[in-house]
C-alpha cells in the first residue's frame, strides 16, 4: 500500500483497499498491542502489565507465544481484541518497517501513534458499514465523504497523526453514524427501546423483546440475554463481556464487531448477522 495510491482513493477503489486493511494482519505488526497497551490481572487477563512493557508471552519475532492458548492461559482479553488494521499500517506505513525495540524515544511515539490509528480504524469500520446500510442510502455521500477524509488522515506522517484532535474526528463521523442507526432501525414497527449509555450490568433480559433498540455505549457486562430479539440492535460501543447470548437473535444488528462477539458468550442456537464468523468457544 502506497500513501500517493491510498491518498487518492475513492469510491469503489477506497472500498477495496479497506476491506483488507481494516482487518488486522498480526504478521505484518511489531506486535503493537501486545507492548503499547496496559493489562490489568482479573477476568480478561492473567497479570498486570503496564502501557509500554512488553508482555512476557511476546516472542523475538513479535509473535504470541501462546497464540492458539490465549483463553486457557488466563487472557480472554487477548483474544478480543481488534485493532481493525491499525497494527500493520503503523509497523509498516507510519514507520515504514523500523520497530520499537533499542530506540525509547521511536518506541514510545509509536505506541502513542497506534492509541491514534485504532481509534481512527475503528471509525472507519463503522463508516463503512453505515456505507452498506441500504436505509441509510439517503446519507451515503455524506458518509463516504467522512470516510474519505478520515482515511486520509491516516495517511499522515507521526507529527500529523499526533496532532490530530482524534474526539473532534470522531464526534463529527459519530453524528453521521446516529443518523445512520436511526435509519436503518426505522424498519422495526413502534417505538424501539433505548437504552444508550445504560448501565445494564448482570441485567436479566432473557427473551427480552429490543428489536432496533440502541444500546450504544451500553454496559451489558455479564448480562442474561438469552434467546432475547435483538434483530437491528445497535451495538456501536457497548462492552458484552461475559453477556450469554445463547439463542439469542443478531440477525441484522448494527455495529456490532467481532471483538464484542468474542468477549461475550453464546451457542450454535445464537442467530448472527450474515458474514460474521461464530466465535470458537461458543
Amino acid at each position: 500500500m502506497s500513501r500517493q495510491h491510498s491518498a487518492t482513493s475513492d469510491g469503489d477503489d477506497l472500498e477495496e483497499e479497506l476491506e483488507a486493511d481494516l482487518r488486522a494482519d498480526c504478521a505484518n505488526c511489531f506486535g503493537l498491542c501486545c507492548v503499547a497497551l496496559p493489562f490489568a490481572a482479573g477476568a480478561d487477563f492473567a497479570v498486570d502489565k503496564p502501557a509500554g512493557s512488553a508482555c512476557h508471552n511476546l516472542a523475538a519475532d513479535f509473535r504470541c507465544g501462546i497464540h492458539s492458548r490465549l483463553r486457557a492461559e488466563g487472557y480472554p482479553g487477548c483474544v478480543a481484541f481488534d485493532c481493525f488494521g491499525a497494527g500493520q499500517k503503523v509497523s509498516k506505513l507510519t514507520f515504514g518497517g523500523q520497530d520499537w525495540r533499542g530506540d525509547s524515544a521511536r518506541a514510545r511515539r509509536m505506541f502513542d501513534t497506534f492509541t491514534v490509528m485504532r481509534q481512527l480504524h475503528e471509525v472507519l469500520r463503522y463508516l463503512t458499514e453505515a456505507l452498506r446500510l441500504p436505509a441509510a442510502r439517503p446519507i451515503h455521500d455524506e458518509l463516504r465523504r467522512a470516510r474519505a477524509e478520515l482515511w486520509r488522515a491516516t495517511l499522515g506522517d507521526v507529527e500529523e497523526l499526533l496532532a490530530l484532535d482524534v474526539a473532534a474526528l470522531r464526534e463529527r463521523a459519530n453524528t453521521l453514524l446516529l443518523r445512520a442507526s436511526e435509519l436503518a432501525r426505522c424498519v422495526v414497527p413502534g417505538r424501539k427501546p433505548d437504552h444508550r449509555g445504560a448501565d445494564l450490568t448482570g441485567a436479566r433480559l432473557r427473551g427480552a423483546r429490543l428489536a432496533g433498540a440502541s444500546l450504544r455505549g451500553a454496559s451489558l457486562l455479564a448480562a442474561d440475554l438469552t434467546d432475547a430479539d435483538l434483530r437491528v440492535a445497535d451495538f456501536t460501543g457497548a462492552d458484552l463481556r461475559g453477556a450469554d447470548l445463547s439463542g439469542a437473535d443478531l440477525e441484522g444488528s448494527l455495529f456490532l464487531t467481532q471483538p464484542q462477539l468474542q468477549a461475550a458468550n453464546g451457542n450454535e442456537a445464537t442467530r448472527l448477522p450474515t458474514g460474521t464468523p461464530r466465535p470458537s468457544h461458543w
